[in-house]
């Protein structure tokens, strides 16, 4: 070996792992302190890019992200601000989540009961728990359900705003104010995409919000005794196999609104998109999962 080789040999060797490895075009952790084991990279993270374009989609804002890494995949006004309608509920059940004391019976007023356009028709007087108001919130977005819990735990709906909007600084949410728990417009309430993705990723963590948002129907029982059906109103559920939640929203001034999360071989990612129409919601957010997820179209 000539004399140069060897120069550049032992530099190789002696340079700080983290700096060959960023040579070699990955960002990985920095090197565990002397006398740990450093483990294998691990190749989930490795191939967590997608290998070609993104699809073309007809939504106003996006942003994919891969859960494991926090990387971006796929951004498209990202960070303008727009109102998001019921995908807010996200935040609303966080809240829900930080009161905790689910097992809490909620009395339902006049005040809840007068919200519309999505209800569950809950009646004056009627009893449920915070539990069972918090899963017929992620299926089936009714509104009285979320005033409900908004007055139960904030004293009201002013009240539970700011614990929204105090989660919302908690969480990083620097883009977001928001001024009911369901989502209807107001003027001044607002969010972005990269924000809700943030809330998506905190509410995916959550076993109970996860299960519940990848709830396809179930039978709620009202206190007479009469049962519904419920169905999510996330319809990629039952029509793509690896989609696993999480929320859906829409209203005039937001477009149709869809923040999706799946799961393959323990690769997850979020994708928000907002401000779409109803001819492309569900072509738009299914488009960008499979090309996130790395699996062919349906086209």
């Amino acid at each position: 070996m000539s004399s140069l080789r060897k120069i550049a040999h032992f530099l190789f060797l002696s340079a700080p792992i983290s700096l060959v490895l960023t040579s070699c075009g990955r960002q990985l952790p920095p090197p565990a302190p002397r006398g740990q084991v450093i483990q294998p990279a691990d190749p989930v993270l490795i191939a967590s890019v997608p290998r070609t374009p993104p699809p073309a989609v007809f939504a106003e804002s996006v942003l994919v992200v891969d859960m494991a890494t926090n990387r971006n995949l796929y951004a498209k006004n990202a960070d303008e601000k727009r109102s998001v309608a019921s995908t807010q509920k996200i935040i609303t059940a966080l809240c829900v989540l930080d009161a905790g004391n689910l097992d809490k019976a909620v009395t339902i007023t006049a005040y809840d009961a007068n919200c519309e356009p999505t209800k569950l028709y809950l009646k004056p007087g009627e009893k449920y728990t915070r539990r069972e108001l918090l899963k017929v919130l992620m299926v089936k977005s009714a509104n009285d359900v979320s005033r409900a819990l908004a007055r139960d735990i904030g004293g009201s709906v002013e009240g539970f705003a700011v614990l929204m909007n105090r989660k919302c600084q908690q969480l990083g949410m620097r883009n977001s104010h928001f001024i009911n728990p369901h989502g209807l417009t107001e003027l001044g309430q607002y969010s972005t995409a990269r924000d809700m993705s943030i809330a998506a990723r905190v509410a995916y963590r959550s076993s109970l919000l996860r299960s519940y948002s990848n709830t396809e129907s179930y039978f709620f029982r009202y206190n007479d005794g009469r049962s519904i059906q419920l169905e999510n109103t996330n319809k990629l559920l039952k029509k793509v196999s690896f989609i696993n939640g999480l929320k859906t929203g829409t209203t005039n001034a937001s477009g149709r609104c869809l923040i999706s999360t799946g799961e393959i071989n323990g690769r997850a990612v979020v994708c928000v998109v907002l401000k779409s129409n109803t001819a492309n919601i569900w072509s738009d957010s299914e488009k960008l999962m499979r090309w996130a997820l790395d699996q062919p179209t349906a086209e």
